[in-house]
């Protein structure tokens, strides 16, 4: 999720003061009015809905930070804010810690799915104590809005530079083929993989007495295989494949051999040879 698509500059604000948790509810429902998404929204009516929400139990999770959200049926796109309040706030965390960091966000009710990507990625983002600080000492909401922009800007491109793999499964039930296929790994830059030894269920059928004497043809060789797992770069997939038909003849037609790739969603670190 691109935050800095739903953070509203308009909304955010420093050097905030507060008595109480229901005094800076009430000033969060003066920020969240400067917003076009809730424009048709009063002010009473915003705060009624963040304060049922910490009804339910705080925000405030702690090492003075808060999240207070909310789901309104009455909206069809999300607003999130920042605010700090450099003297802190009793908002009941967790940690009993007086907030200074406050992450405000309301969302449409019938997108729990998004809604819940957006307070994890919040809450991934602002882990960083380096941000935390320079947050909480920004005088300016511009330079509030600006240094939250600059960071996650910077998360979602350390993000999209990564490498894209596949997980590729090549499974063998030719012992002899598979130096072949691990020299030309190496000659494509494949630097590691895991080789997991396997058994194919001919091993299993042949022992029920009723296919006992008709796979008694199989050789032993059927029964047991070899499984390589590797990651490979999404953009040689194509490549990889035919290098390794070239070893093992064209899949499609011949048995003893199969392969197959799963996308990967996240990784770090890497499969290659210590």
């Amino acid at each position: 999720m691109q935050l800095y698509k739903i953070l509203d500059k308009n909304c955010c604000q420093t050097n905030l003061a507060a008595k109480n948790k229901a005094d800076i509810l009430r000033k969060f429902s003066v920020q969240a009015k400067k917003s076009e998404v809730l424009s048709d929204l009063s002010e009473d009516f915003i705060f009624k809905k963040l304060n049922e929400r910490e009804k339910q139990g705080s925000t405030g999770f702690g090492n003075g930070i808060a999240l207070p959200h909310t789901r309104l049926k009455e909206l069809d796109e999300f607003l999130f804010f920042i605010i700090n309040v450099p003297g802190g706030v009793k908002f009941e965390a967790t940690d009993k810690k007086k907030v200074k960091l406050f992450f405000v966000i309301f969302g449409p009710a019938d997108q729990p799915e998004k809604y819940l990507k957006i307070l994890a990625e919040i809450s991934r983002t602002i882990s960083s104590k380096k941000l935390f600080n320079s947050l909480v000492k920004t005088s300016s909401s511009e330079a509030l809005y600006e240094t939250f922009l600059k960071e996650t800007r910077f998360m979602e491109n350390k993000g999209e530079n990564k490498e894209k793999l596949k997980l590729l499964f090549l499974i063998l039930y030719v012992d002899d083929l598979i130096y072949d296929i691990l020299e030309f790994f190496i000659q494509e830059d494949i630097e590691g993989a895991t080789i997991l030894e396997s058994t194919g269920m001919g091993q299993y059928v042949s022992a029920i007495p009723l296919f006992a004497g008709f796979l008694n043809f199989m050789s032993d060789k059927k029964n047991h295989s070899k499984t390589i797992i590797a990651t490979i770069p999404e953009n040689k997939l194509q490549t990889i494949t035919a290098g390794i038909e070239k070893i093992t003849g064209d899949l499609d037609e011949k048995q003893g051999a199969m392969i197959f790739t799963v996308d990967i969603s996240h990784y770090k670190g890497s499969m290659k040879m210590l």
